[in-house]
């Protein structure tokens, strides 16, 4: 790819120059804590083969977040209509949603009813869900066909998502907020969990599950890895940085594992996804997909365990009256 790396990075790819393209800045301050941090890789569009364009993604030294330096003005293309698959009804929703039952058992271990707001629902499979269960819903989405989808099918209330802090503020605050696989695509993750801590009720829950940048997939795949998904993830945190954030909002952490059945179904999807994007003929692709499965099952005791999966689930409380 007409690149010059350092041989011993965190993920063996530190890209100093892309001969194939414009010059890169070796070391940009970290959004978070300012620190000097040099790239980690190029990575192009290689989930959805949108651009061509390789997204330089810097690793902060300081506080080891993993970050794309360069956002692009045009982000919005990069989610087409097609990004999101809308069910043709309410039958078919419900049909879907019991794959994500594990989201709202998992909720229910840490509360059982009262105002829940979920940021980034998409069209509301686990929304759906928590209404059927007695929360009270409300949800903030950036897509208008799914915003139409969750009021008038799955029957939650649906905000459309202009400045999260505005639009937490203005819904008032809530006994749980979750964010499944969201957090990765905000442009500042730190001040969006500012907005969210403040939101919460004494005694409220936050659970944010985003993919992990300290996993094996991440270490051995590296710019290939489908979790990085250049150039829709703007900032990938490990869960030690989630957690001292999330801490310095005083937020007091329940729970936070990598073999929940989300995180599990990610490091097969990883796998799969990494694997299949290398090639570009429909049999290969499918070869190589199927084989990423396997993959995946060889390496599941591995990657449940030791934080070493592909995506984790944190699960925070706000100090107050349970």
């Amino acid at each position: 790819h007409g690149l010059v790396h350092a041989p011993h990075s965190p993920l063996g790819l530190t890209t100093v120059t892309d001969h194939s393209g414009p010059h890169v800045a070796e070391r940009v301050p970290c959004p978070y804590c300012a620190t000097p941090s040099g790239v980690a890789f190029l990575a192009h569009d290689e989930n959805r083969r949108l651009s061509s364009v390789r997204f330089p993604y810097h690793r902060c030294p300081g506080c080891s977040l993993l970050f794309l330096a360069e956002i692009p003005s045009d982000l919005g293309r990069y989610y087409p209509e097609e990004y999101y698959a809308v069910p043709e009804s309410r039958a078919r929703l419900a049909e879907q949603a019991e794959a994500e039952r594990w989201k709202l058992e998992m909720v229910q271990r840490y509360a059982t009813g009262g105002r829940l707001l979920e940021v980034g629902p998409a069209y509301g499979l686990f929304a759906y869900l928590a209404r059927q269960a007695g929360f009270d819903v409300d949800t903030i989405e950036m897509d208008e066909r799914c915003r139409h989808f969750l009021r008038d099918v799955a029957g939650v209330r649906a905000r459309a998502n202009t400045d999260l802090a505005s639009d937490v503020r203005a819904l008032g605050t809530f006994d749980v907020i979750v964010l499944w696989q969201v957090i990765e695509h905000l442009e500042r993750p730190w001040e969006a969990l500012e907005a969210l801590a403040a939101g919460l009720e004494p005694g409220g829950v936050l659970v944010i599950a985003t993919p992990n940048p300290e996993a094996l997939q991440a270490r051995v795949l590296g710019r290939h890895w489908a979790h990085v998904d250049a150039p829709r993830h703007l900032a990938l945190m490990g869960p030690t940085w989630l957690a001292a954030r999330a801490a310095e909002l005083g937020l007091r952490i329940e729970h936070q594992t990598t073999s929940d059945a989300g995180s599990v179904g990610w490091n097969s999807f990883g796998w799969a996804m990494s694997l299949r994007n290398r090639w570009t003929a429909p049999l290969a692709r499918r070869a190589a997909f199927l084989g990423g499965r396997v993959i995946a099952r060889t390496l599941a005791p591995v990657e449940r365990s030791g934080g070493r999966g592909s995506s984790y689930t944190a699960i925070f409380r706000k100090p107050g009256d349970a």
